[in-house]
C-alpha cells in the first residue's frame, strides 16, 4: 500500500502582504505530477486545507482544481481528508457523501453523539486490508458530551476517542490526525507560522496512538518524526514564514508492507515557484552581490550599514519583486535593543531618562525633566 502524506496546504494564505494563490496552484500541480509518476493508492491530506474557516472563492477554486486533477488520474487514488484547526469542519464536510463516490473521503468533525464513530476507510493491497482512521482536529469541548463527568484535556480527549473504536491491533492501521503531538515531553520543531496555545495545554503524547502502524500527522509545518519513525509530520508544501527559509519542502511517501514489517518512507522534494530567502549585508552589498535568480523570490532583508543609507526601501524595491520585510541590524539598533531589555523593570521616568542619555550623549535638563514628568502623569491619569 503506497500513499502520499500531505498536510497544511493553507490555501488562501498570505505571506506578509503577498497573496500566494499562484504559488499554491504551482505546487499542487507539481504534486499531481508526482502522483502521475508514483501512482500511489491514496493521497492523505492531514488538515488545514484552507488558511481560514471562511475561505475565499479563489481559495476554494484552487482546491477544487487540485481534487479534479487527482480524480482524473489513472489509476485514480483515494483521497483522505480531515479538518485542521484552521478549517471550518462543516464547510469542509459539504457534499462529502457525493465526493465519497469519487473516492474522496472527508472527516470534518470528530464524533459528537453516542451513535457516531470515527470515519474509517478500508483500502486493499496484496497483503490484505488497511484501515485508515480519520481523526479531525479535536478540542475537549467538541467531545465533552461523549464523556460526561470527565475533566477532558486535549490528550485525554484523543485517548478516549480512540478507545471507543476498539481498534484491532492485528490489522494494519493508519491514523490521520491534526494535533500537537509530543513524545514524553519532547516537542516537535516548530516555525513562526504555527499557532500554539499558551502553556502547551494542547499537547497530546504519542502514547495515545501507540496502536497504529503509521500516523499521518498535520499541524506542524516542518517535516519530522515525533518519537517514532512511523509517527510523522510531513510539513507544509510551501514555506509560510521567514523562519522556514532554510527548510526543504517535500511530499512524504509511505509504502506499507505486511503487518509487522517497517514501512518504507521516502521524501520527494518540492521546488516552489518562489523561495523564501534571508539576505543580510550593507545596502550596496545586497544590491550588487545578490544572485540574479533571487530577484523574484520572497526576501527578508537585514541591512547592516552603520550609517543611514540613501533611500534604501526605494532602491531595494527596484531590484526585488517580493520584499517581505526590511530590518536594520547595526551598533545603534543593538544598543537600543539592549537598553530595552535592561529597562524593562524600570519605571517609565527612569527608563526614558536612561534612553535619552544613551541616544544623545547627555542627560535631560531640569526643564526637560519637568516636561517629561508632566507627560507621564497625564498619561497615567488618562489610563486610570
Amino acid at each position: 500500500m503506497k500513499f502520499f502524506h500531505l498536510s497544511d496546504l493553507h490555501i488562501g494564505k498570505q505571506l506578509h502582504r503577498y497573496h500566494m494563490a499562484a504559488d499554491q496552484r504551482d505546487i499542487l500541480d507539481k504534486i499531481v505530477e508526482l502522483v502521475k509518476r508514483e501512482q500511489p493508492d491514496a493521497v492523505i491530506l492531514a488538515g488545514d486545507i484552507y488558511d481560514s474557516p471562511v475561505p475565499s472563492a479563489e481559495a476554494v477554486s484552487v482546491f477544487d482544481r487540485f481534487l479534479t486533477m487527482l480524480d482524473e488520474q489513472t489509476p485514480q487514488p483515494s483521497v483522505l481528508i480531515i479538518a485542521g484547526n484552521h478549517d471550518s469542519a462543516k464547510r469542509l464536510d459539504f457534499a462529502s457523501s457525493i465526493l465519497a463516490k469519487h473516492r474522496v473521503h472527508i472527516a470534518g468533525m470528530p464524533p459528537v453523539r453516542e451513535e457516531e464513530s470515527l470515519r474509517k476507510v478500508t483500502l486493499f493491497d496484496p497483503y490484505g486490508e488497511v484501515d485508515f482512521y480519520l481523526l479531525p482536529f479535536v478540542k475537549p469541548a467538541y467531545v465533552r458530551s461523549l464523556f460526561p463527568g470527565e475533566e477532558l484535556t486535549y490528550d485525554l480527549a484523543v485517548r478516549r476517542l480512540l478507545e471507543r473504536e476498539n481498534i484491532d491491533s492485528a490489522r494494519r492501521n493508519v491514523l490521520v490526525s491534526h494535533q500537537f503531538y509530543t513524545a514524553g515531553g519532547s516537542e516537535p520543531s516548530v516555525s513562526d507560522s504555527e499557532v500554539r496555545l499558551v502553556g502547551g495545554i494542547e499537547n497530546v503524547d504519542i502514547s495515545a496512538i501507540a496502536l497504529f502502524d503509521y500516523a499521518a500527522l498535520g499541524h506542524i509545518h516542518r517535516a519530522q518524526k515525533i518519537g517514532k519513525e512511523t509517527f510523522r509530520y510531513c510539513g507544509t508544501p510551501l514555506a509560510y514564514s521567514v523562519s522556514e527559509a532554510e527548510d526543504e519542502k517535500s511530499v512524504t511517501v509511505v509504502e506499507l508492507l505486511e503487518k509487522g514489517r517497517a514501512p518504507v518512507i521516502r521524501e520527494l522534494p518540492l521546488a516552489p515557484l518562489r523561495r523564501v530567502r534571508k539576505l543580510s549585508g550593507t545596502l550596496e552589498e545586497i544590491l550588487t552581490e545578490t544572485p540574479e535568480e533571487y530577484r523574484h523570490d520572497y526576501v527578508s532583508i537585514t541591512l547592516t550599514d552603520e550609517l543611514e543609507a540613501y533611500q534604501p526601501k526605494e532602491r531595494l524595491e527596484e531590484q526585488f519583486d517580493h520584499i517581505l520585510e526590511i530590518r536594520v541590524d547595526n551598533a545603534r539598533t543593538r544598543k537600543i535593543l539592549s537598553f530595552a531589555e535592561e529597562g524593562e523593570s524600570l519605571e517609565p521616568y527612569a527608563a526614558f531618562c536612561r534612553f535619552f542619555a544613551e541616544m544623545n550623549g547627555r542627560d535631560l535638563t531640569e526643564q526637560e525633566k519637568k516636561v517629561l514628568g508632566e507627560v507621564i502623569r497625564a498619561g497615567q491619569e488618562e489610563i486610570q
